[in-house]
C-alpha cells in the first residue's frame, strides 16, 4: 500500500462523492464532518495517528461526510473491501469508539463527553482548535469553556 502525503487543509473526500475510501492516519491529524443545512460544520471523528477514518456508505452510494486533514499527514488509502481490509483489529477499536461516542451523546452529560473525548484522543486536545472540540461534543465553545473550568477544578 502506497504512502500519500496531504497537506494541511486537504480535503480527501467531499460529501456526495462515489467510490470513496478509508483512510489509515500514518502520521498527522485528518476529521471527518458533516455541514448541515444553515453551514454549520458538526465533526463526526477525529483520526489521529494510528486511526482509520472513512465514510460507512457503499461504494456505489454518495458519502455522507467530507474528509480533510487538519495537519500536514501521511495517510494510506483503503479500500471498502473487507477482505483487503488494513488491519480488522484498527477497524473494530474505531467501531468500538463511535458507539460508545452515540450512546454517550445520548444519554452523557457535556462534562461526562469531555472526559470520554480527553481519554480517547489525549494527544490531540491540544492539536485542534477548541470550535472543532465543541463541534465533536454537541455544544457550543462558550459551553465547552465552561465545562474545561469544571475539568480542571476536578483533576
Amino acid at each position: 500500500m502506497n504512502n500519500r502525503h496531504i497537506k494541511k487543509g486537504e480535503i480527501l473526500q467531499a460529501k456526495g462523492e462515489l467510490h470513496t475510501r478509508a483512510y489509515f492516519v500514518k502520521k498527522g491529524l485528518v476529521r471527518s464532518y458533516t455541514i448541515d443545512k444553515k453551514g454549520r460544520e458538526h465533526i463526526f471523528m477525529f483520526a489521529p495517528e494510528g486511526w482509520i477514518v472513512g465514510d460507512s456508505t457503499l461504494p456505489e452510494d454518495p458519502c455522507e461526510l467530507y474528509i480533510d486533514a487538519l495537519e500536514d499527514s501521511v495517510i494510506i488509502p483503503l479500500d471498502k473491501d473487507v477482505k483487503t481490509a488494513h488491519d480488522p483489529t484498527k477497524l473494530f477499536n474505531r467501531l468500538r469508539v463511535l458507539q460508545k461516542r452515540v450512546i454517550m451523546l445520548m444519554s452523557a452529560s457535556a462534562l461526562e463527553r469531555y472526559e470520554h473525548f480527553v481519554e480517547t484522543y489525549p494527544d490531540i486536545v491540544q492539536r485542534v482548535p477548541q470550535r472543532m472540540i465543541a463541534s465533536y461534543l454537541g455544544i457550543t465553545p462558550e459551553a465547552l469553556s465552561n465545562i474545561k473550568n469544571q475539568y480542571l477544578k476536578r483533576e
